[in-house]
Protein backbone atom coordinates (compact mmCIF):
# COMPACT_ATOMS: atom_id res chain seq x y z
CA UNK A 1 0.00 0.00 0.00
CA UNK A 2 1.31 3.43 -0.88
CA UNK A 3 -0.04 5.71 1.81
CA UNK A 4 1.53 8.82 0.28
CA UNK A 5 -0.52 8.31 -2.90
CA UNK A 6 -3.65 8.00 -0.75
CA UNK A 7 -2.52 11.10 1.19
CA UNK A 8 -2.23 13.11 -2.02
CA UNK A 9 -5.65 11.95 -3.22
CA UNK A 10 -7.32 12.72 0.13
CA UNK A 11 -5.75 16.18 0.27
CA UNK A 12 -6.64 16.98 -3.35
CA UNK A 13 -10.28 15.98 -2.79
CA UNK A 14 -10.46 18.00 0.45
CA UNK A 15 -9.09 21.07 -1.36
CA UNK A 16 -11.53 20.63 -4.25
CA UNK A 17 -14.42 20.37 -1.78
CA UNK A 18 -13.59 23.52 0.19
CA UNK A 19 -12.19 21.97 3.34
CA UNK A 20 -9.02 24.08 3.13
CA UNK A 21 -10.51 27.42 2.11
CA UNK A 22 -9.43 28.74 5.50
CA UNK A 23 -6.44 27.94 7.72
CA UNK A 24 -7.20 25.20 10.25
CA UNK A 25 -5.20 24.22 13.30
CA UNK A 26 -3.82 20.73 13.82
CA UNK A 27 -6.07 20.45 16.87
CA UNK A 28 -9.15 21.21 14.74
CA UNK A 29 -8.17 18.51 12.25
CA UNK A 30 -7.31 15.95 14.93
CA UNK A 31 -10.63 16.61 16.69
CA UNK A 32 -12.42 15.72 13.46
CA UNK A 33 -10.40 12.48 13.28
CA UNK A 34 -11.47 11.65 16.81
CA UNK A 35 -15.10 12.44 15.93
CA UNK A 36 -14.89 9.81 13.18
CA UNK A 37 -13.55 7.30 15.69
CA UNK A 38 -16.47 8.11 18.01
CA UNK A 39 -18.84 7.51 15.09
CA UNK A 40 -17.19 4.08 14.71
CA UNK A 41 -18.03 3.40 18.37
CA UNK A 42 -21.67 4.31 17.72
CA UNK A 43 -21.74 2.09 14.64
CA UNK A 44 -20.32 -0.79 16.69
CA UNK A 45 -22.85 -0.18 19.47
CA UNK A 46 -25.58 -0.43 16.83
CA UNK A 47 -23.91 -3.50 15.26
CA UNK A 48 -23.62 -1.67 11.95
CA UNK A 49 -21.01 -3.31 9.78
CA UNK A 50 -20.54 -3.14 6.02
CA UNK A 51 -22.46 -5.50 3.77
CA UNK A 52 -19.66 -5.75 1.25
CA UNK A 53 -21.20 -8.77 -0.48
CA UNK A 54 -24.44 -6.93 -1.23
CA UNK A 55 -22.43 -3.89 -2.30
CA UNK A 56 -20.51 -6.04 -4.78
CA UNK A 57 -23.57 -8.05 -5.86
CA UNK A 58 -25.27 -4.83 -6.93
CA UNK A 59 -22.90 -4.92 -9.90
CA UNK A 60 -21.64 -7.63 -12.22
CA UNK A 61 -18.08 -6.88 -11.16
CA UNK A 62 -16.40 -5.14 -8.24
CA UNK A 63 -16.07 -1.77 -9.98
CA UNK A 64 -19.38 0.08 -10.44
CA UNK A 65 -20.12 1.42 -13.91
CA UNK A 66 -22.03 4.57 -13.04
CA UNK A 67 -21.51 7.13 -10.31
CA UNK A 68 -25.22 7.19 -9.41
CA UNK A 69 -25.24 3.40 -9.01
CA UNK A 70 -22.07 3.51 -6.97
CA UNK A 71 -23.43 6.26 -4.71
CA UNK A 72 -26.73 4.43 -4.17
CA UNK A 73 -25.04 1.13 -3.34
CA UNK A 74 -22.42 2.78 -1.13
CA UNK A 75 -25.07 4.60 0.89
CA UNK A 76 -27.19 1.47 1.22
CA UNK A 77 -24.52 -1.11 2.12
CA UNK A 78 -21.40 0.72 3.37
CA UNK A 79 -22.00 4.28 4.60
CA UNK A 80 -21.92 4.98 8.35
CA UNK A 81 -20.76 1.48 9.30
CA UNK A 82 -17.71 0.73 11.45
CA UNK A 83 -15.50 0.17 8.41
CA UNK A 84 -16.67 3.42 6.81
CA UNK A 85 -15.92 5.41 9.96
CA UNK A 86 -12.44 3.85 10.15
CA UNK A 87 -11.94 4.90 6.53
CA UNK A 88 -13.11 8.44 7.37
CA UNK A 89 -10.62 8.66 10.24
CA UNK A 90 -7.79 7.49 7.96
CA UNK A 91 -8.80 9.91 5.20
CA UNK A 92 -8.81 12.82 7.65
CA UNK A 93 -5.35 11.80 8.90
CA UNK A 94 -4.08 11.46 5.34
CA UNK A 95 -5.58 14.85 4.45
CA UNK A 96 -3.87 16.50 7.44
CA UNK A 97 -0.60 14.91 6.36
CA UNK A 98 -1.14 16.36 2.89
CA UNK A 99 -1.98 19.78 4.30
CA UNK A 100 1.21 19.82 6.40
CA UNK A 101 3.35 18.13 3.71
CA UNK A 102 4.09 15.15 5.94
CA UNK A 103 5.29 11.86 4.49
CA UNK A 104 3.46 8.77 5.69
CA UNK A 105 5.46 5.65 6.43
CA UNK A 106 4.62 2.46 4.60
CA UNK A 107 3.91 0.02 7.40
CA UNK A 108 5.81 -3.25 7.40
CA UNK A 109 4.07 -6.52 8.11
CA UNK A 110 5.80 -6.63 11.48
CA UNK A 111 4.53 -3.14 12.38
CA UNK A 112 0.95 -4.09 11.45
CA UNK A 113 1.29 -7.35 13.40
CA UNK A 114 2.43 -5.49 16.52
CA UNK A 115 -0.40 -2.95 16.16
CA UNK A 116 -2.86 -5.83 15.76
CA UNK A 117 -1.50 -7.64 18.81
CA UNK A 118 -1.87 -4.51 20.91
CA UNK A 119 -5.66 -4.84 20.50
CA UNK A 120 -5.77 -8.27 22.13
CA UNK A 121 -7.61 -8.29 25.46
CA UNK A 122 -9.12 -4.86 24.77
CA UNK A 123 -12.74 -4.06 24.08
CA UNK A 124 -13.72 -2.14 20.98
CA UNK A 125 -14.08 1.06 23.01
CA UNK A 126 -10.76 0.57 24.79
CA UNK A 127 -8.96 0.23 21.46
CA UNK A 128 -10.68 3.34 20.08
CA UNK A 129 -9.80 5.25 23.27
CA UNK A 130 -6.15 4.22 22.91
CA UNK A 131 -6.11 5.43 19.29
CA UNK A 132 -7.90 8.68 20.17
CA UNK A 133 -5.39 9.57 22.87
CA UNK A 134 -2.28 9.03 20.72
CA UNK A 135 -1.87 12.74 19.86
CA UNK A 136 -1.96 13.77 23.52
CA UNK A 137 0.30 10.95 24.66
CA UNK A 138 2.76 11.57 21.83
CA UNK A 139 2.90 15.30 22.44
CA UNK A 140 3.08 15.38 26.22
CA UNK A 141 4.77 12.10 27.10
CA UNK A 142 7.23 11.89 24.24
CA UNK A 143 7.39 15.47 22.88
CA UNK A 144 6.70 13.85 19.53
CA UNK A 145 6.23 15.77 16.30
CA UNK A 146 2.94 15.86 14.37
CA UNK A 147 4.48 13.51 11.80
CA UNK A 148 4.93 10.82 14.46
CA UNK A 149 1.42 11.43 15.82
CA UNK A 150 -0.20 10.95 12.40
CA UNK A 151 1.88 7.89 11.56
CA UNK A 152 1.13 6.36 14.98
CA UNK A 153 -2.61 6.96 14.68
CA UNK A 154 -2.74 5.53 11.16
CA UNK A 155 -0.76 2.47 12.19
CA UNK A 156 -3.02 1.92 15.21
CA UNK A 157 -6.18 2.19 13.06
CA UNK A 158 -4.75 -0.23 10.49
CA UNK A 159 -3.76 -2.63 13.27
CA UNK A 160 -7.20 -2.48 14.88
CA UNK A 161 -8.87 -2.94 11.49
CA UNK A 162 -6.74 -6.01 10.84
CA UNK A 163 -7.63 -7.29 14.32
CA UNK A 164 -11.30 -7.00 13.25
CA UNK A 165 -10.59 -8.61 9.82
CA UNK A 166 -11.41 -5.37 8.00
CA UNK A 167 -9.82 -4.70 4.60
CA UNK A 168 -9.21 -1.05 5.43
CA UNK A 169 -7.47 -0.10 2.19
CA UNK A 170 -10.53 -1.29 0.22
CA UNK A 171 -12.81 0.78 2.44
CA UNK A 172 -10.57 3.86 2.19
CA UNK A 173 -10.56 3.59 -1.60
CA UNK A 174 -14.36 3.23 -1.76
CA UNK A 175 -14.89 6.17 0.61
CA UNK A 176 -12.49 8.33 -1.39
CA UNK A 177 -14.47 7.60 -4.53
CA UNK A 178 -17.70 8.44 -2.71
CA UNK A 179 -16.21 11.68 -1.32
CA UNK A 180 -15.15 12.75 -4.81
CA UNK A 181 -18.85 12.68 -5.81
CA UNK A 182 -20.07 14.79 -2.88
CA UNK A 183 -20.91 18.47 -2.63
CA UNK A 184 -18.72 21.22 -1.16
CA UNK A 185 -17.65 20.36 2.42
CA UNK A 186 -20.01 17.41 2.07
CA UNK A 187 -22.88 19.75 2.94
CA UNK A 188 -21.41 20.66 6.33
CA UNK A 189 -20.03 23.88 7.83
CA UNK A 190 -16.50 22.46 8.23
Amino acid sequence: MNLNELRDRAYKTACEHGFHDEELSNEHCLCLVISELMEAVEADRNNKYADRKSFKDYYEDEEPHYNADFKYSFEKYIKDCVEDEFADACIRLLDLAGLRNISIDDFSGEMIYEATESCNNETFTESIYAISTIPIRCEYEYDSLLENQLNSMLLAIFGFAKHLNIDLIWHVEQKMRYNELRENKHGKRY
